[in-house]
């Protein structure tokens, strides 16, 4: 039986794939164990996984800082907190390896730079699991990442290769804090993570379809592209009786989420109280804060902390959210129109995805108002060609795919792994 550790890091929205990753891992014989931060435990415990907690309160600080959710910021705090974090995991990989010996594989986000730092100082085999086209960075297709990107695209595909082969502004973020981990462990320090760190020599695993973001020339040649992880532990965690009672009740519901992990989310929660009562129609708000919600909503306002998006979506008319990529997925299998209010990170990339699908339109958070959204919303409502195209997206996510191939390629990484161990 091998031995994988899957080490995500971020919300929980970066953690449900992982989950879900697991649960094909010890269906195919696997022995499993995520390490990550502690507030994930539950997640991970109750889909049967082992768990070892991160010895840092990085995620928890992430968490914390508005400036995660702000255009052109929300990269910086990331790294920031996950290049402090190299360390713990290190930690965390070490001690369990003093425990119960080397592990075979090892299933990670480039932004855990603690893995990468383990495969170089161990040899573990590490795949590098990206979730979101955003991490592809190419000159053919340069994603999203800030608006201006828009201007970058319009040059020719020369000088869009010139621009990317100089130094990423995010190496700076983090570079510092794994050089220190790296002088700690007796490892080479990367001179750019970008350049060196950002995708495995051993594999690279994207977990969301071709339809989706197609490959493109420049990205790794050690590449598997899979569909999206659609897991949301529904079976774990079903819906509440009361919210059950509140969407079979009456008509369908307008959803709004500004993601899990978000906690500064007041002014969100404030404009879509406006567009329903502007728009007289029902809704659901869910936050893990309900702090953010508006205080003395009507009936008509229903207020969850948690409720798998597999299970609510079905009966929402419209989704209202911030983009993150599995929220999207959710919304693409449930075939229900977004209006998609990104915010940071990889979320303005998705909503581009979305819109070009015809399945939602978009919104910055930043205008995110009353009197900007609401005809957005409206369009969202009543136009039948998109809610057409998100039925027939839901038709195309409906047919369950075959994992085998995706574990017969993990497994592959496996045996080169003890190959090579044999051959040291």
């Amino acid at each position: 039986m091998s031995h994988v550790l899957l080490l995500p890091f971020g919300t929980t929205g970066s953690i449900l794939p992982f989950i879900w990753l697991g649960r094909q891992l010890m269906r195919n014989g696997h022995r499993v164990t995520v390490i990550t931060a502690r507030i994930h435990e539950k997640h991970a415990l109750s889909a049967g996984l082992n768990f070892v907690a991160v010895g840092n309160d990085a995620v928890e600080q992430m968490l914390g800082d508005p400036l995660l959710w702000r255009t052109g910021h929300g990269s910086r705090v990331a790294y920031v907190h996950a290049g402090r974090a190299t360390g713990d995991y290190v930690d965390a990989v070490e001690g369990l390896i003093a425990r119960e010996g080397m592990p075979d594989l090892m299933l990670a986000p480039m932004i855990c730079f603690g893995a990468r730092l383990m495969r170089e100082k161990r040899g573990v085999p590490l795949v590098t699991v990206h979730l979101y086209p955003m991490m592809f960075v190419s000159a053919y297709e340069v994603p999203l990442v800030i608006p201006l990107v828009r201007w970058v695209r319009k040059l020719p595909l020369w000088a869009r290769k010139a621009i990317l082969a100089f130094p990423n502004p995010l190496d700076f973020f983090a570079l510092f804090s794994v050089w220190r981990s790296c002088a700690k462990n007796g490892v080479t320090k990367p001179l750019s993570l970008w350049k060196q760190w950002w995708h495995s020599s051993d594999g690279v695993l994207a977990l969301f379809p071709a339809w989706f973001a197609q490959p493109q020339p420049d990205w790794p040649q050690n590449l598997l592209q899979w569909d999206f992880p659609m897991e949301d532990m529904a079976a774990e965690h079903p819906l509440e009786p009361a919210l059950n009672a509140f969407l079979e009740a009456g008509e369908a519901p307008v959803i709004f989420t500004p993601g899990t992990g978000h906690r500064h989310a007041m002014q969100f929660f404030e404009t879509a109280f406006a567009l329903t009562e502007k728009l007289g129609c029902r809704a659901v708000f869910l936050t893990s804060q309900r702090e953010q919600v508006p205080a003395g909503l009507p009936p008509s306002i229903f207020v969850a902390t948690y409720a798998p998006f597999s299970a609510v979506l079905p009966y929402a008319s419209v989704f209202v959210h911030h983009g993150g990529i599995g929220t999207v997925a959710q919304s693409l299998a449930a075939g229900v129109p977004q209006l998609v209010v990104d915010m940071a990170l990889d979320q303005h990339d998705n909503a581009e995805h979305v819109q070009r699908l015809g399945v939602g339109l978009t919104i910055p958070v930043a205008c995110f108002s009353q009197a900007r959204a609401l005809p957005l919303l409206q369009r969202c409502l009543s136009d039948p060609n998109m809610r057409q195209k998100a039925r027939q997206m839901s038709a195309q996510m409906g047919a369950d795919r075959d994992t085998g191939p995706m574990l017969d390629w993990l497994e592959q990484r496996i045996a080169s792994g003890r190959k090579l161990e044999k051959n040291s």
